[in-house]
């Protein structure tokens, strides 16, 4: 019998730090995050922060390059500490496979609870499964019901990828992560950063006390218009959560083609408008010393 060296394979926490992996002892006290933010640290600015730099802008290429060739996706947010057997796991399998069904990719934060029910449910039904995973102090890990993962150092370049991938955002049941991920998409929405970006609350229940307090208290104290809480679709029905994203996605489509549209009819009037003004030329004959032929006769 083996003496135990008192690690579990399986179960020893672990670290993901961009492309690496740490482990037991391997793993810092803090994250990337926390050192970039930290304001104590200044005298070493000059020194580290240049090299920072680049280390976003790689998160920022990886990013880029990695879902550049991702179909039309739907991000999906809620609670990493939801159970399986949850309301809003269950809804977030059966939301996961109709956006599969409807031709789209999900996208989660790749982690546990709605996450990986999202996740499991786009899987399940043939479609591609994203996980955009971060790196945390209590990490969780990515699920196995991801198909296409990055790890990334920095909330903020995780942030720019779920909503540059997105069609819309869907949010389920969650906590203060989940409620960052939703005003800063109803912030981009509100002051025309995207445009027409569908944001879907699911979990009506949960969702009503933060519902009443915008238009109750927010909206009614001047803070956001009446028109802003337009804004959200509340729904509990996965079909028409996907229906509404289909066809904000159409609407948008149908407006873009005009646009395109009069575009080209503009130029082509702006061209022919030009062609109108322009006098005809003067037709010569001969060469220097020969007749020249002008209006009203030979000169």
């Amino acid at each position: 019998m083996s003496q135990s060296n008192g690690r579990q394979p399986g179960r020893d926490p672990e670290r993901h730090r961009g492309a690496v992996t740490l482990r037991r002892g391997a793993i810092p006290s803090s994250t990337a995050d926390q050192r970039l933010l930290d304001s104590s640290g200044r005298g070493d600015w000059k020194t580290k922060d240049a090299w920072r730099a680049l280390r976003i802008l790689s998160e920022f290429v990886e990013g880029f390059d990695t879902l550049a060739d991702l179909p039309p996706a739907v991000s999906v947010f809620g609670s990493a500490r939801s159970k399986p057997e949850s309301p809003e796991c269950r809804l977030a399998e059966e939301l996961g496979a109709a956006l599969a069904r409807a031709g789209y990719a999900v996208i989660t934060g790749g982690g546990p609870g709605v996450m990986e029910a999202a996740n499991r449910g786009a899987s399940e039904a043939g479609g591609l499964s994203v996980g955009l995973g971060i790196e945390l102090p209590f990490e969780q890990g990515l699920n196995d019901w991801v198909d296409l993962a990055i790890d990334f150092r920095y909330f903020f370049a995780r942030k720019t990828m779920f909503v540059k991938y997105a069609q819309a955002f869907v949010v389920l049941p969650g906590g203060f992560g989940t409620m960052d991920e939703l005003f800063e998409a109803l912030t981009l929405v509100q002051t025309g950063k995207v445009t027409r970006f569908p944001v879907v609350l699911m979990g009506q229940a949960y969702w009503q006390g933060l519902l009443d307090w915008l238009r109750d208290t927010m909206a009614a104290d001047g803070k956001i218009g009446p028109v802003d809480l337009e804004l959200i679709c509340v729904t509990d029905d996965v079909d028409a959560a996907v229906r509404h994203i289909v066809e904000a996605e159409a609407a948008l489509s149908a407006e873009q083609e005009a646009v395109r549209e009069e575009s080209v009819a503009r130029t082509g009037e702006d061209q022919r408008a030009a062609a109108e003004a322009t006098p005809e030329p003067e037709r010569t004959r001969g060469s220097a010393g020969g007749r020249v032929t002008r209006p009203g006769g030979e000169v």
